[in-house]
């Protein structure tokens, strides 16, 4: 499993969630992180912020993604915290998603790894007992707007530079159909068939009316909007919630769990293909050539 492959990595290269403590927040918590992901507790008791940390655009490369669901464990496991709210610590993104270089030029057995890491994160994220909050502090496209979307609320900052959407068709790629499970159930079916096909990428006033983001607030607002929306969400008790949530949420993920290896099969045929290959390859040869 990546997952354990990815726990075992980590212990190698001697990240010990947890034993980077720096400080006690308010609420007792302490802070911990790692090399990409960085967990502070907040003055608000119960409640810890997970900053992306994958510089330079917060790539989901296999060792974010089973950091990050480490983090989401360790949260979880901890009775002191009931919310987290997810946001950047790199400027003007949120997350670029999925990274390409894990899907170009490797062999099927990584590509398997890699895939059931994407959906192992994206099953711990929308099941998630916690309130989850993305205060999306910048771009968000493709598996960033994923993340976004599998939370319980989204804030965005009022940039008009910020684009959000599942934007896979102007790379070449289809979505799988859990991505497009999780757009229809937040914008509707005839809004997620347009904004797929097109590959879509919305800015904040766009993605507000569709629904997309629940809040859309000026930049330096994202964060404390985020942790005052999460004090109305804690009011609830947390087993009717969690009840209601699972409920909601449970026909979608159980579609996913029910034909996952199924899904990573046919994520290897596909993306094994000569030409989507030979497209990624450009894609990020071009990539280079405007960093030069």
């Amino acid at each position: 499993m990546a997952l354990a492959a990815g726990r075992a990595m980590l212990m190698r290269s001697g990240v010990r969630l947890g034993t980077q403590a720096a400080a006690r927040g308010g609420n007792g918590a302490r802070r911990f992180m790692n090399h990409r992901v960085v967990v502070e507790p907040n003055t608000v008791p119960g409640v810890a912020v997970i900053k992306f940390k994958n510089p330079p655009v917060n790539s989901l490369t296999l060792e974010f993604l089973t950091e990050f669901v480490i983090c989401l464990e360790k949260l979880e496991n901890d009775k002191t915290f009931r919310g987290v709210v997810l946001t950047s610590d790199c400027p003007g993104i949120f997350s670029a998603g999925l990274d390409l270089r894990e899907m170009c030029g490797k062999n099927p057995a990584h590509y398997a790894e890699y895939w059931r890491a994407v959906q192992e994160m994206w099953l711990k994220v929308y099941l998630s007992n916690l309130v989850l909050v993305a205060a999306i502090n910048g771009t968000s496209p493709a598996g960033g707007c994923l993340i976004a979307l599998s939370c319980d609320y989204r804030v965005l900052a009022d940039n008009p530079r910020y684009r959000m959407g599942l934007n896979e068709t102007l790379l070449g790629l289809v979505v799988p159909f859990w991505f497009k499970d999780t757009l229809v159930n937040t914008i509707g079916h005839r809004a997620s068939e347009r904004a797929l096909q097109l590959g879509l990428l919305f800015p904040p006033a766009e993605a507000l009316q569709l629904g997309m983001v629940d809040q859309v607030v000026p930049e330096d607002q994202v964060q404390s909007t985020a942790l005052s929306v999460m004090t109305q969400w804690l009011a609830i008790p947390d087993h009717v919630r969690q009840l209601t949530k699972n409920m909601i949420r449970k026909a979608t993920a159980d579609h996913l769990i029910k034909h996952q290896e199924a899904d990573i099969q046919n994520f290897i045929n596909f993306i094994s293909r000569d030409s989507i290959q030979k497209s990624l390859q450009v894609y990020l040869e071009n990539l280079k050539q405007k960093k030069h």
